[in-house]
Formats: C-alpha cells, sequence, structure tokens
C-alpha cells in the first residue's frame, strides 16, 4: 500500500517522514497531513487504518465502513476518511463513517478509575456491577440459591450496558453502581423487572391462545400503552438510521412506564369479562415480546425471576 501511494503521488517525505497531504482549499481550520511512516521507518495508526480499507473494500466489498472510538479521535478520522478517498482505496460510495464516544466518568466529574488510581478494566467493571446486582436480589425467596449466581449475571450485565447505551454516544456520563443496578427509574434491571411481571400474570392467567383480538381500549393508560407499542418500527429504524441505541432505551423506557401505569389500573387476572381479558394478556404479551426484542437488539438478555 505504501509503495502504491509513493507512485501516484500520494505518499511524499516531510522532514524524514513520509506523510500524506490531506489538506484542501476548502478547510475552514489547517488540517495537518497524516504521517505514515515515522523518520525510522516505524508505521502508525494511519498506515494501519488505511491498510484495512484496503481489505475491507476488496475482499469483504464493504459498501459502510463505522468506527467507534473516542471522540477526541475526530481528527484522526477525519485525515484518515480524506486519505482514504483521495488516493481511491475506499471508493466514492463507500460510506466511511465515524462515531466519537464521550468517557464514563466517575461521581467526581473525572473518567472512571479504580481505588487504586488505574484505569478500570472491563471484567473488573463487570465484577462490580455483578455484585450489586446480587446484593438487589439476595433478599428474594423466589429465587432458589443455586439461580442467583446466573440470574445477578444477567441483571448486572444488563444495568452495566443500558447504563452506557442509554446515554447519547458522544456525551459524557455518570458511572454510577447504585443508580444503574437500581430496580427503579430509568435502568436496565428497571426494564427487566417489568418483563418479569408481564410474565408473572402470563403464567398466572395460563392462557394458550395468544392469537385472540386486541379490543379498542378501555382506558387512557390502555389507549397510551397501544400507541407506544405501534412506535416499535418506527423507533428500530430511526436507530439505525442515526446509529442511535439509545433512542432504543428511550423507547423501552417509556414503554414499561406505560405498561407499569396500565397494570396499576387494570385488574386484568382477575376480570370477569372473558373477551377483556384475553384482549389485555395479548396486548401485554406483546409488550414483553417488544421488551424482549429490544433488548436482544441492545446486547442483552432477559430473566425469569427477579
Amino acid at each position: 500500500m505504501i509503495e502504491s501511494l509513493k507512485e501516484k503521488g500520494f505518499a511524499k517525505e516531510s522532514e524524514g517522514a513520509l506523510v500524506f497531504d490531506v489538506s484542501e482549499e476548502t478547510d475552514k481550520s489547517p488540517v495537518p497531513p497524516l504521517l505514515l511512516l515515522k523518520s525510522d521507518g516505524a508505521s502508525l495508526y494511519g498506515t494501519t487504518d488505511l491498510a484495512t480499507v484496503v481489505e475491507r473494500v476488496r475482499d469483504l466489498k464493504a459498501d459502510e465502513i463505522i468506527y467507534l472510538a473516542d471522540k477526541r479521535q475526530g481528527l484522526h478520522y477525519e485525515q484518515f476518511f480524506s486519505s482514504s478517498k483521495e488516493s481511491g482505496i475506499a471508493n466514492e460510495n463507500t460510506v466511511l463513517d465515524f462515531i466519537g464516544f464521550g468517557t464514563m466518568n466517575g461521581k467526581d466529574g473525572k473518567p472512571f478509575k479504580t481505588r487504586e488510581g488505574g484505569v478500570m478494566r472491563l471484567a473488573d467493571l463487570i465484577n462490580l456491577i455483578k455484585e450489586a446486582g446480587k446484593e438487589k436480589l439476595k433478599d428474594n425467596k423466589n429465587i432458589a440459591e443455586e439461580d442467583v449466581e446466573e440470574i445477578s449475571s444477567k441483571v448486572g450485565l444488563a444495568a452495566l450496558k443500558y447504563g452506557d447505551l442509554s446515554n447519547q454516544a458522544s456525551k459524557d456520563y455518570i458511572f454510577d453502581i447504585e443508580r444503574f443496578a437500581s430496580f427503579e427509574g430509568n435502568t436496565g434491571p428497571y426494564i427487566l423487572y417489568t418483563i418479569v411481571r408481564i410474565k408473572s400474570i402470563l403464567n398466572r392467567a395460563n392462557m394458550t391462545d395468544m392469537n385472540k383480538a386486541i379490543l379498542v381500549p378501555q382506558s387512557e393508560t390502555e389507549r397510551n400503552l397501544m400507541l407506544q407499542l405501534i412506535k416499535f418500527n418506527e423507533v428500530i429504524e430511526l436507530s439505525f438510521r442515526d446509529r442511535a441505541p439509545h433512542k432504543i432505551c428511550e423507547y423501552i423506557y417509556e414503554l414499561s412506564n406505560n405498561f407499569n401505569r396500565f397494570y396499576n389500573d387494570t385488574r386484568i387476572v382477575s376480570e370477569e369479562d372473558e373477551s377483556k381479558k384475553a384482549s389485555w394478556l395479548v396486548l401485554i404479551n406483546l409488550v414483553k415480546n417488544v421488551l424482549e426484542q429490544c433488548l436482544d437488539l441492545l446486547g442483552m438478555e432477559s430473566v425469569e425471576r427477579m
């Protein structure tokens, strides 16, 4: 690749190093050249990033390549994308997109670290949040001791992933274990708890036929629940288009809130009118399916008990 860039006149020497000048007259501020090789011949991120595009376009026939990194790397990706396009390594129809992430900070507003002051490893972070989940479940008599480990692991991972994904990617956020692991508010465990509540109702009702018709809403809370449900396709498409998983989080939080309001207003299992009861059971089963589908898209698993 380097030899090809030299032959085409894109790679030029500058103070002993090899660079790719990506500046243009239309630039609003100076854009420094992309450094390909240092004066001692060593390659850098720019070199290897360009080489991966060669492979992805030539071998994988990629139409679109999305890069995820610290938002402070924005200049690097601007240089790298410009050089990819200008050199023809990526053709004009190949979409190169950069999603810049904010930082995860502690309660002091500074980047989250261990007690010793080092960078927090993901494995340690997972253990922390898993233990917090286990603490929340320890007094639950409905969970067998042998199931606590598996459930707390799923609840902990949901707390961690949801806490991260519910924020707009480019924004910094505070990592707060107590808040993330809470069963209330805009958290992963709250979504899981809502699903568990629905499963409990369905188990008590013991209805096997979920193909019955959903009737017109009988209350404002039921109507609001239905209206939230029908936003599902739109939300998924927008989240994909905008590379914004936080929109899915916002959606399922509102859906969970709408379900819980409906649940508090409606005696579902004890309803004597069988057509109403069946309609409500089909409705909440649909809510459960949508919540689980969204969690799956976000990389989380639901549980049977909490």
